[in-house]
């Protein structure tokens, strides 16, 4: 599930734009302001930010300075100017690509989607809240500390943390993990996966902070 966060002030073309990118594999945050898109930065992680300069309260190229100190998330601009120099600017400060107003909603989505496949080439790393994990190396810390993990748990853990904040229902986890072609996998694998993963993971085996059960459904990364 790919987080989007749309920060734009026109409240009409933010819903269309909404509508244009509405799909199963998106969940889109309209913010309509400066203060508002902080503040959602700060408690959320999100894949991709698409970012008008012009806000009623404050300049979004303020807000592409913040994200670039942070983290390099791909950064979309929307602009009424068209001038060289408002382009060159976005662009130098670390803009990932810019549509100048009015454009197509197709043209933006396929410019949208098109860093979205950029970044799935390089999702193998997570890290946030003391955790760091890299799936490519298989090298997994918490606090600094070093963590064991099966191949096994390597997957479970990579698709809660790349699904984040949304509920992974136990039968799509059991069929995404375990893909070696057999025709039956006990449900109890999971049951004893995630007891494990969460035995190196949580603080307390009781407080389970990090991996939490959705009764009836399945499991979620609930790790700020």
């Amino acid at each position: 599930m790919h987080q989007i966060l749309l920060v734009e002030d026109d409240m009409a073309l933010s819903n269309g734009i909404a509508l244009a990118l509405n799909n199963e594999q998106i969940q889109l945050t309209q913010c309509h302001s400066l203060f508002a898109a902080q503040n959602h930065l700060v408690t959320h992680d999100v894949q991709l930010v698409i970012l008008d300069i012009n806000l009623p309260d404050g300049n979004g190229l303020k807000l592409l300075d913040e994200i670039r100190h942070r983290k390099p998330t791909p950064v979309v601009l929307l602009t009424a100017n068209d001038t060289e120099t408002d382009i060159v600017m976005g662009l130098e400060m670390g803009a990932d690509d810019y549509i100048t107003k009015p454009f197509s909603l197709a043209v933006l989505r396929a410019r949208v989607n098109a860093q979205l496949r950029k970044g799935e080439k390089s999702t193998s790393a997570y890290h946030q809240g003391g955790f760091n994990f890299d799936f490519d190396t298989m090298q997994f810390y918490k606090n600094s500390d070093p963590i064991e993990l099966s191949k096994t748990e390597q997957k479970l853990l990579r698709l809660l943390v790349e699904n984040k904040g949304h509920t992974l229902e136990r039968s799509k986890l059991i069929d995404r993990i375990w893909t070696d072609g057999a025709e039956y996998v006990d449900e109890n694998a999971l049951s004893v996966t995630i007891k494990r993963l969460r035995d190196k993971l949580e603080d307390s085996p009781l407080k389970r902070q990090y991996i939490k059960t959705v009764y009836g459904i399945g499991y979620t990364w609930a790790e700020k």
